[in-house]
């Protein structure tokens, strides 16, 4: 088995829904992770805080800097991760389409082999 990392991307700054909307999100990504925990394929998932509450540390000839937000300047935003441990890609993408039901787009990347 590998592990996958499926991350939820927002576009642009991803307005805060309606409070109705966020309760069946968050109804939504709870039944994912629970079919993913009953499957086996679950190792660990998180949300993530809105990018203003990012802070960067840049590295550049030697020394590093701290910078208060997101690394880049970017029209998509991560929100949110899964890692899961299945046979293959197609068992990812399988899972990453109940995950994208949670009203996020999910990429699907593997780990690197050791």
């Amino acid at each position: 088995m590998k592990e996958d990392l499926l991350s939820v991307h927002h576009d642009g700054d991803f307005p805060t829904p309606e409070p109705e909307v966020m309760q069946q999100m968050f109804a939504a990504v709870e039944a994912c992770n629970e079919e993913l925990q009953a499957s086996g394929s679950w190792v660990f998932a998180g949300g993530l805080m809105p990018k203003d509450t990012a802070t960067s540390v840049r590295y550049k000839a030697g020394s590093t800097r701290v910078t208060h937000g997101p690394q880049s300047e970017t029209k998509e935003q991560l929100g949110g991760f899964w890692v899961i441990r299945v046979e293959d890609l197609d068992a990812a993408l399988k899972i990453a389409e109940r995950a994208a039901a949670c009203r996020g787009d999910v990429e699907v990347r593997p780990f690197q082999g050791e």
